[in-house]
């Protein structure tokens, strides 16, 4: 008497084949070398951030003649560098408060704006069919091979005299004074993000199952509405994974800051402040150290609060079975 294995057998066994295939992953990546190789890295990124806040901590006379390191051998640490720096009453001791502001007013909607606008589109690209789709994500792939220095001249000049067509003008020059700053920064870096961030979720959304979205189809539902309730839930690592790409980028971004926001304290982030500290107050070692671990906080606590949505979302690819 023969039997027949059911359809459901071949996903089963499948679907009991990717735990071994994980198990052997994770046992090449458990072997000695590979375990040296991560303690090596981790120290080379750890030391110097442990010495630079060991460093931050010190009184000026002892940053500017011994190493961090004698802190264990004569250990005195005082908080005034953390107070100039950021409360400080002059403009040479720093004043990192409001530019610390200001970074925070910068980064945050340039995170959230290439996440609303790439994750419509490469669901549009992936899932709704209509003409020249193809060729539009050609093109989106092909513009991050365009060097982001090749756009700062053009949007600088769209944002001095506007957009005219025939003596009309289209678009006004923006504001180049006050708090329209945050604006252009914020259009800049959602310009240069979208290319990637569109790129990343197409990956992401297009390997979701197509059986899920014919059943919500069938049920009658439209595309906002498999957009909202199907399509975002799943993609949640990839929307956060790009989130802290984009976060890290724009939080540490000198270049574009310095062009559309300008060096003055009104919309200026906190890298153009540094930079000036740098350069005009190298000898102020106390002072760069404590605004240097003031500026790498932040990162530090978005990266480490979404470690596990960014793994998931490099390595995970989409739902499984």
């Amino acid at each position: 008497m023969t039997t027949t294995t059911p359809p459901l057998a071949t996903g089963t066994q499948q679907q009991a084949g990717r735990p071994g295939t994980a198990r052997r992953v994770r046992k090449r990546l458990n072997t000695p070398v590979a375990t040296v190789v991560s303690i090596v890295i981790a120290l080379v990124w750890t030391v110097p951030t442990f010495g630079l806040f060991i460093s931050s901590l010190r009184p000026e006379d002892q940053i500017k003649t011994t190493g961090w390191w004698t802190f264990f051998s004569d250990p005195q640490f005082t908080l005034e560098n953390y107070q100039e720096v950021l409360f400080g009453r002059s403009a040479s001791s720093g004043q990192l408060a409001s530019y610390f502001i200001n970074s925070l007013a910068i980064t945050i909607p340039s995170v959230l704006f290439p996440l609303a606008f790439a994750a419509l589109a490469a669901y549009a690209l992936a899932w709704m069919k209509f003409r020249g789709r193809d060729w539009v994500y050609i093109a989106i792939f092909a513009m991050q091979i365009v060097p982001l220095q090749m756009a700062l001249v053009p949007l600088l000049s769209f944002f001095s005299t506007g957009v005219s067509l025939g003596g009309v003008t289209l678009l006004p020059a923006w504001e180049l004074d006050g708090a329209q700053r945050f604006a252009q920064v914020w259009f800049a870096h959602t310009c240069f993000a979208l290319p990637f961030a569109v790129f990343l979720l197409h990956n992401f959304i297009s390997q979701l199952p197509g059986d899920l979205m014919e059943a919500a189809r069938v049920d009658g539902a439209t595309h906002p509405r498999i957009f909202r309730t199907i399509v975002l839930p799943l993609i949640t690592p990839a929307l956060a994974a790009f989130g802290i790409f984009q976060f890290l980028w724009v939080w540490n971004d000198l270049l574009v800051a310095l062009i559309f926001a300008g060096g003055g304290s009104e919309t200026a982030p906190l890298t153009v402040r540094l930079a000036e500290l740098a350069g005009t107050r190298g000898n102020e070692w106390q002072r760069l150290t404590a605004g240097a671990f003031v500026s790498i906080v932040v990162p530090l606590i978005v990266f480490l609060s979404l470690q596990r949505f960014f793994v998931r979302g490099l390595l995970a690819g989409s739902v499984k079975g």
